[in-house]
């Protein structure tokens, strides 16, 4: 309405310059467009929009979706929970705790490869393990039909007997020969590429109803600054890193012929330079999202924790701006639980600001996925679900239901 106003004011003045009004008197009334207008700068066009993927035969849903969430960002990010029809607060089943709440489910589904991937995956009826796998597969086929964006991580147990994923229950020994020996020529080279023909077979499997392959963002070997999984870097060099990295896409892409997947590299919250964040980078030819892990900066800090992830975000933001990438708050939360209480305004005062100050551009955040005995995202029946609930109507905030069409790009 206040537009229509402005633009009768402007029509007005004009027939007023026109027949009363000298085109050299200085003293014509000036007239602001309201709201001004935003020159979109970004590169990324539907006409090129497949150049900048990793993939150069990724399939059109896919360079839909990178377009997507790469234009998304300029608006909204798009909420998303871990698990989120399957794992519910107090083991209360039915709609996902998110919709519980709101009325509506999470943008995004985050889901793993590690019971998909585990050694007692025998992919028989029965077997527990591909029981697993069978929910997975239906809960990533819904989301897609519901118009939501689906992400993997992958918690890998270590190669020597494949019991944990934390170096906190592994030997010297493991620790210190596990990552290298998943390298080319290292003596689990083998045994990691048939943990990655398993993936494969599954994502290329993944379809929707017409048959086309469903998208999915793969997030291998995240919080790798950190020390508590085996690929750590205190249990790798960068360039060892970046091999393994740079071997699971190719492999994935050029050898097992996947083209529905976009490449996302996550570290945890260490890094504070652009320097600190790329010390590791595979390369612009790897990679399709930035994104940062990061719950500590969150834990209990209030402003100045919001602050500080907003300080990391922006350098990530910043980065994909210039290198034409996605960006993602992959994992994060404050997990509320018997004695651990919510934090006032968490959500909507705090994370709303770290994901949305100093002009960032962020397509996701992703939530861990609730328990019995603990949740990251409040259902309808807890103290701070009214925080929640206010974060996600925000104007920057986006459920399913305030996504475009994801896999479509736009005419």
């Amino acid at each position: 309405m206040k537009k229509h106003l402005l633009n009768i004011l402007f029509l007005s003045l004009s027939i007023l310059t026109i027949s009363g009004c000298s085109s050299n008197d200085e003293s014509d009334p000036e007239v602001v467009v309201d709201p001004p207008v935003i020159v979109d700068t970004d590169p990324l066009t539907t006409a090129n929009a497949a150049s900048y993927l990793v993939d150069a035969n990724a399939t059109k849903e896919t360079v839909a979706l990178f377009y997507n969430l790469k234009k998304l960002a300029k608006t909204k990010f798009a909420i998303g929970q871990q698990a989120a029809f399957n794992s519910f607060y107090q083991d209360a089943g039915g709609d996902s705790d998110i919709k519980k709440n709101t009325g509506y489910d999470p943008a995004v589904l985050g889901s793993d490869f590690m019971f998909i991937a585990d050694k007692a995956n025998n992919n028989q009826v029965g077997n527990w393990f591909y029981g697993e796998e069978i929910k997975i597969v239906a809960d990533v086929k819904l989301a897609y039909a519901k118009g939501m964006i689906n992400t993997f991580s992958w918690h890998l147990r270590e190669p020597a007997k494949e019991e944990t994923f934390y170096t906190s229950e592994m030997t010297s020994e493991q620790k210190a020969t596990a990552f290298k020996s998943i390298l080319p020529n290292g003596s689990n080279h083998e045994w990691y590429k048939k943990k990655l023909d398993k993936i494969a077979s599954v994502v290329s499997n993944l379809k929707g109803a017409n048959g086309e392959l469903i998208p999915i963002i793969f997030r291998p070997f995240h919080e790798f600054d950190g020390s508590w999984f085996w690929w750590g870097a205190s249990f790798c060099s960068p360039d060892e890193y970046k091999t393994a990295y740079q071997f699971t896409v190719d492999y994935l892409k050029n050898t097992k012929g996947v083209h529905n997947i976009l490449y996302a590299f996550s570290p945890d919250r260490s890094f504070t330079t652009q320097t600190d964040y790329l010390s590791r980078y595979p390369g612009d030819k790897y990679v399709d999202v930035l994104g940062m892990d990061n719950y500590g900066d969150f834990d209990n800090q209030g402003s100045a924790g919001a602050n500080i992830a907003n300080s990391k975000l922006k350098i990530i933001s910043d980065l994909a701006k210039t290198k034409v990438k996605i960006t993602a708050l992959a994992e994060t939360g404050y997990q509320v639980t018997s004695t651990k209480p919510p934090v006032a305004d968490w959500f909507s005062t705090y994370l709303y600001s770290a994901l949305t100050s100093n002009n960032i551009e962020v397509s996701y955040v992703l939530f861990w996925n609730n328990t019995k005995d603990g949740y990251w995202v409040p259902n309808g029946t807890v103290s701070n679900a009214s925080d929640f609930k206010t974060f996600s109507s925000k104007t920057k905030s986006a459920l399913v239901n305030s996504l475009p069409k994801m896999y479509e790009l736009p005419k």
